[in-house]
């Protein structure tokens, strides 16, 4: 409880409580303002606590997400954390989510092995270009050069309910050293209004790992990031880097000793990118 607020705590993309990417959620947030939704999430302290309205049409719920410093548009983890805790109320199946980016429909099922799966439906997404001096100075923060990039995923701003830096670099082992400079990234991602930077090592075809820098949420990385998943299903759709119908795995945190498991099925067109993946509670 904070001060009578009860706050549940999921991760979400594990089914091992010390996997995955923990989020708070507050299933009813009523009588709640905004310095009370960030002190409560500052004091949680994850990258984010997912707060929830009950709408009157059942499956309908108004959801924010504040990381410790910020209120965020969208948060993917948050998302599937919100559903399965949901559900595991009694109250999932097919949900409607009114996020501050839009409806964002979550589907709550039992997979083979009774694990609980959410599968989120993202807004609709947009890739776009992005500046050489945008990315000259993203580099340099990150302390990379740029035949660090891997050729086949050129850096593009991508948006499935948030605005995400994007592109793949040529080694696991470069992604694996990744240290860099937090406030100088924080200042480019904020002027920038990006979220994440979402920076990818393609192992194969549909396998993928990932690390996502988080500094304009007061925190270096996320361990596992829904909103990037999505945005990265995107910018591969858009880029023509798989041949929809497509399901990728991005395996994400195994750096931070958070091994996270993401599930992106990408359809043909311009549609919502579906991003799966399993949540558990955390002991207390």
């Amino acid at each position: 409880m904070d001060n009578g607020v009860e706050v549940l705590r999921y991760t979400a993309f594990s089914d091992d409580p010390s996997g995955g990417n923990p989020a708070g959620v507050v299933l009813d947030a009523n009588g709640l303002d905004d310095a009370t939704l960030l002190r409560i999430a500052h004091d949680v302290g994850y990258s984010e606590t997912a707060f929830l309205w009950p709408l009157p049409r059942p499956g309908d719920y108004t959801i924010r997400y504040f990381s410790p410093v910020a209120e965020v548009p969208f948060c993917g983890h948050a998302t599937i954390a919100s559903a399965v805790a949901l559900a595991d109320q009694g109250a999932g199946g097919e949900l409607r989510f009114q996020t501050p980016a839009g409806e964002v429909a979550v589907r709550v099922h039992a997979d083979g092995s009774r694990r609980t799966v959410a599968t989120l439906t993202s807004v609709t997404p947009s890739v776009s270009e992005t500046p050489a001096a945008i990315v000259a100075e993203a580099l340099a923060a990150l302390g990379w050069q740029e035949d660090d990039i891997d050729p086949q995923l050129p850096p593009r701003i991508a948006f499935a309910g948030a605005h995400h830096l994007v592109f793949g670099v040529r080694s696991r082992e470069l992604l694996s050293r990744l240290s860099y400079d937090f406030e100088r990234l924080r200042q480019l991602m904020t002027a920038e209004d990006w979220t994440t930077i979402q920076l990818v090592w393609r192992e194969g075809p549909a396998i993928f790992h990932s690390r996502v820098p988080f500094p304009v949420g007061g925190v270096v990385e996320d361990p596992a990031t829904g909103a990037a998943a999505a945005a990265l299903g995107a910018y591969l759709r858009e880029l023509g880097a798989v041949q929809p119908p497509a399901t990728i795995t991005i395996h994400q945190g195994d750096d931070m000793g958070r091994p996270s498991l993401i599930a992106v099925e990408i359809d043909p067109g311009s549609g919502g990118i579906r991003v799966a993946g399993t949540a558990v509670p955390i002991p207390a």
